[in-house]
């Protein structure tokens, strides 16, 4: 009997197992063999100090990220001070995985299938190799299972009922000659013909890159737009390592818990920051404060500590979840929004804020003024005061 089962050996999941093991408790982690996430792989340095990632782990270092308008506008904003790790999910969860399991995680490889309760609560999951059903026997769950989340679906009212985009990326080889690739900037690309209602990137990874785009909308030809956007990259004749597809979840769920014995993490509970699409920061907080809901929750005796999760992640993310969601919502409709969102980006006052928020993962006060400016400025595009290419 384990004191908890987290189910996902994701960012999220395995942050929870460690933080749960170093604790003192007995944890067992289940995942799927060979899972690797499609992620553009852009972690903030808040996440390298707060999860202590070690060196070997970031394989690019960014310094400047583009914004490309639907007519090819490009606005280079630069990144002060310091950088945007990039790191290689196949190799960034294996070993949150691995220090999961060197801080006393038990590590079980497996699809999940259901928890059962007869009358100690069980995880069912299916051994890929020999195709049984085999069980885990735990006091409470971790549901970090992902944007379409069983445990979720199966447990948690509204589970269900996440919206998300659905994202595609092509892993290539790096070029040999620059051109109009930089391996220190991250371009993202604000054209309705790559999405129509989100952005492509080209994510340097040291001698690899991401190369792809999201999108909400059924029937549009992802593999078709990621191959438009390697063609205007310069990028066609790279060869391509593999390609990935899953969906991003776009708001995280009301309730996080089942009032009873299970609580989400990470794209389970549906946090992934509007606009920007980045989730890996916000799944390792979500595993964090899982964890700290479900210890509470295995000392006090009150499934009530549950919820503990999903309040403490809000009351510091919130405002950043809304303010970034009013973005997307006003800027992503069309070609015309995305071409003046991007001659917003050339605003200083907007570059500074903006890398300032996303650096620190919150919203920067110290400029009261800056603040006042940029709505102002934000209030004349959206009403089109200004021509779109105003700078």
């Amino acid at each position: 009997m384990y004191d908890v089962a987290v189910v996902g050996g994701g960012p999220a999941g395995a942050t929870a197992a460690e933080d749960l093991a170093r604790s003192g408790l007995t944890v067992a982690l289940l995942d799927r063999a060979g899972r690797i996430k499609p992620c553009g792989g852009a972690i903030p340095p808040r996440l390298i100090a707060d999860f202590d990632i070690p060196e070997h782990l970031i394989v690019a270092r960014i310094r400047t990220a583009r914004m490309v308008s639907p007519t090819g506008r490009r606005v280079d904003i630069p990144i002060d001070d310091g950088f945007v790790g990039m790191v290689d999910r196949e190799d960034f969860d294996e070993f949150l995985r691995a220090r999961a399991v060197d801080a006393g995680a038990d590590f079980f490889t497996g699809t999940y299938e259901r928890i059962i309760r007869d009358p100690e609560l069980r995880v069912e999951y299916r051994d890929k190799d020999s195709g049984r059903t085999n069980s885990i026997a735990a006091r409470l769950v971790i549901g970090a299972d992902g944007a379409r989340s069983q445990v979720a679906r199966q447990e948690v009212p509204g589970g269900a009922e996440i919206p998300y985009v659905i994202a595609y990326h092509e892993i290539i080889e790096a070029p040999a000659t620059a051109g109009a690739y930089a391996a220190d900037r991250c371009d993202v690309v604000y054209d309705g013909r790559i999405s129509p209602d989100f952005y492509g990137w080209v994510f340097p990874h040291g001698d690899k890159a991401s190369v792809g785009m999201g999108s909400m909308v059924r029937g549009f030809d992802l593999k078709k737009a990621t191959a438009d956007l390697r063609a205007t990259s310069g990028l066609s004749a790279c060869r391509t390592i593999r390609r990935e597809g899953a969906p991003i979840p776009l708001k995280p769920l009301d309730r996080w818990d089942n009032g009873q014995d299970v609580v989400l993490a990470g794209d389970a509970a549906g946090v992934v920051a509007p606009s920007s699409g980045e989730g890996i920061y916000y799944a390792m907080v979500g595993g964090r404060v899982a964890a700290t809901a479900a210890a509470a929750c295995l000392s006090t005796g009150r499934v009530r500590d549950l919820t503990l999760a999903r309040r403490l992640f809000m009351k510091e993310h919130k405002t950043v979840f809304r303010v970034l969601a009013s973005m997307q919502n006003a800027y992503y409709r069309s070609d015309e929004r995305r071409e003046r969102f991007v001659s917003l980006c050339h605003d200083v006052d907007v570059q500074r804020l903006t890398f300032e928020a996303y650096m620190n993962k919150e919203l920067v006060r110290a400029r009261p003024m800056a603040h006042i400016k940029i709505g102002l400025k934000n209030l004349a595009h959206l009403t089109r005061l200004v021509p779109a290419a105003y700078s």
